[in-house]
């Protein structure tokens, strides 16, 4: 019998100081809809499948399958599909550590192509997608070191420099995000509209916002619509179908249900609780601004 013994010395390698913010899968279709963004935090790009190209600075640069794209922080970025040949890749945020190339270029986006190594970049890639879906017990742990162990093995193979970055904290942009929401509540906002205009990755924004203030960047600009109801519904008599077209909602049923679900009664239910009878709408001082 034939018996083996590697025996494996202590390292002095010490953990990355890196940690995984989000992991998320984007294919592309016919709602793409492809802004220039920064965030605070280094974000690796991996194509599984499909060409486009990926622009910084104003230069496009051609990408296709099993392309790795590192983009360090406060990179203004974006990237677009080719039509016939649609994007999909797996994106990770990852806060602590930012890359340099090994060329000494200092360039704040690097490319490398892993075709060759295809099966265990995807394997890693793949594993890390499953355990955030499943969220199964010590699930943060897992891709915790699955994260380091991808790191590792791209260092190996590149070569490439990692230094630490210092936290940003994001409290000027989720003030920002909150003021834009409480003066424009009434207009057409989605997550992407929060996105363009503050620059920030919508994946990124949408979990620092929650983390920040305790409920998604939607339910908070659902939340201010509904104060605004409130007050309305106290103070007027206007119909509930033109308060809803008043303070945002896409329907009279939207509304309804939000304000249910939110305050626990219906709107009328709310409106009786509150003023047997309402104000005539020529006594009340409230003004509403709608945009024309």
């Amino acid at each position: 019998m034939s018996n083996e013994i590697y025996e494996v010395p202590k390292s002095h390698q010490n953990h990355l100081p890196v940690k995984l913010l989000y992991v998320t899968k984007s294919k592309y279709d016919k709602d793409w809809h492809s802004i220039n963004h920064t965030h605070h935090f280094t974000e690796l790009l991996y194509i599984i499948k499909g060409a486009g190209t990926f622009i910084v600075s104003n230069e496009a640069v051609r990408v296709k399958e099993h392309d790795l794209i590192i983009v360090n922080p406060n990179v203004e970025h974006t990237e677009k599909s080719a039509a016939d040949h649609p994007l999909e890749y797996i994106a990770l945020g990852i806060q602590g550590l930012a890359f340099s190339p090994p060329d000494g270029s200092g360039s704040p986006v690097t490319f490398y192509n892993y075709k060759q190594e295809q099966e265990i970049y995807l394997f890693y890639l793949h594993c890390l997608m499953d355990e955030v879906q499943n969220q199964q017990e010590d699930y943060e742990l897992i891709v915790q070191n699955i994260l380091e162990i991808l790191l590792f093995k791209m260092l190996r193979k590149n070569a490439f420099t990692v230094e630490k970055t210092s936290t940003q904290k994001i409290n000027k942009d989720i003030a920002f995000i909150k003021t834009f929401i409480k003066l424009h509540f009434r207009e057409d906002i989605n997550l992407d509209t929060l996105a363009e205009i503050s620059h920030i990755n919508k994946y990124y924004l949408a979990h620092s916002f929650k983390k920040s203030i305790g409920v998604s960047p939607i339910e908070y600009l659902i939340q201010t619509r509904i104060r605004e109801s409130k007050i309305l519904l106290e103070t007027t008599n206007y119909p509930i179908s033109d308060i809803s077209t008043f303070t945002g909602f896409s329907s009279q049923s939207f509304f309804s249900q939000s304000f249910k679900r939110v305050m626990k009664v219906s709107p009328s239910q709310y409106r009786k609780s509150k003023n047997n009878k309402p104000k005539n709408l020529t006594s009340t001082k409230r003004k509403i601004e709608l945009k024309t």
